[in-house]
């Protein structure tokens, strides 16, 4: 059994109060008795209840982080960065990964709120109307997913530019019939860079003779598949847009089996910039973003909002992306 702060006072014949006051370092007790508390509840091996605490407190010291994905590095990375800094904040993570099931995200929305986390950081299985959410009661961030219920704050990186300046990668070096092969076509940071390479087609469209459009998952399966799709439709296309590098390694894999070149015959960029696009066999041209600091801004955010309560600001932060250029593009005119 648990020692109990019940157990210290019988042992050292001093009331309850006496040592509650002295492990919560508090006024009302001498320093000669709380010293003496002190060191005979280390020496039973007492452990202060958190959760009792934080029912008297109001307060948990714990977040909620639901992701859909923990094996592709952008997630783990974002949860890192969330993780270390709940950590220098005083605060536990309860992680739920949701496989992309609505279901599943529901049921871990519902589990945290009954464990009374202060709040909670969600990425949403699916982009459609948020409202879904209207049933959480506690301060929640959502990551790439803009509230239409404007009743929370969002964070993101900004996916149009990103897209963005990867098509003018792609122009600059003289490819001009390009594809994109993407994650699901209703995902908002799917549309996003799309958007941006639309953008930057409509901005030089003398630079560019054929543009296609692919919608799959976000795996490197549907890349494979895809990209195979794509090699063989019979159309010249001579460089791929990946929706993520996931995606991107898929492509790589599809075009090595088919005896393409890279980047000669084919230039490939991605979208992420994970560990994995820097090794030496890849060196992948892509988009970078900040991962780490996309999960410490969003739960320093939270944090900042957990403090002020009722009266916080519902805020949307976007942190800028880099264009990351390896091996897997080059000028080809």
């Amino acid at each position: 059994m648990p020692v109990t702060i019940k157990d210290i006072a019988r042992e050292l014949n001093v009331s309850y109060s006496a040592v509650s006051r002295a492990l919560n370092q508090k006024s009302g007790v001498s320093e000669e008795t709380r010293n003496r508390i002190l060191a005979t509840a280390k020496k039973m091996g007492y452990q202060p209840n958190s959760l009792a605490r934080g029912l008297v407190n109001k307060v948990s010291n714990t977040l909620g982080v639901i992701i859909p994905d923990i094996l592709n590095p952008f997630f783990a990375e974002i949860t890192k960065g969330i993780m270390e800094t709940a950590n220098n904040f005083g605060y536990d993570i309860f992680l739920c990964v949701t496989g992309w099931d609505e279901k599943k995200e529901r049921e871990y929305i519902k589990t945290l709120q009954e464990k009374r986390v202060d709040g909670i950081i969600l990425k949403s299985s699916k982009d459609k109307k948020n409202d879904r959410f209207d049933d959480i009661t506690v301060p929640y961030i959502l990551l790439e997913s803009w509230p239409t219920n404007r009743k929370c704050s969002y964070i993101e990186v900004d996916n149009e530019k990103g897209g963005y300046m990867g098509a003018m990668h792609l122009l600059d070096c003289g490819y001009k019939n390009i594809a994109f092969i993407g994650g699901k076509k209703e995902s908002y940071s799917n549309r996003q860079r799309l958007e941006g390479l639309q953008k930057a087609f409509n901005e030089r469209p003398e630079d560019i003779e054929t543009f296609k459009a692919y919608f799959g998952s976000f795996g490197m399966s549907s890349g494979y598949e895809l990209s195979k799709d794509v090699l063989s439709s019979g159309e010249k296309i001579d460089a791929i847009f990946a929706g993520n590098d996931i995606i991107a390694l898929g492509v790589l894999q599809r075009a090595d089996e088919l005896g393409i070149k890279i980047p000669e015959e084919l230039g490939v960029i991605g979208f992420d910039n994970i560990s994995y696009a820097r090794l030496p066999q890849i060196q992948l041209t892509t988009i970078h973003q900040p991962k780490y600091a996309l999960g410490k801004i969003v739960l320093e955010t939270l944090v900042d909002e957990i403090k002020v309560k009722e009266h916080r600001i519902i805020r949307k932060i976007t942190l800028e992306p880099d264009l990351i250029v390896r091996k897997t593009t080059k000028k080809i005119v």
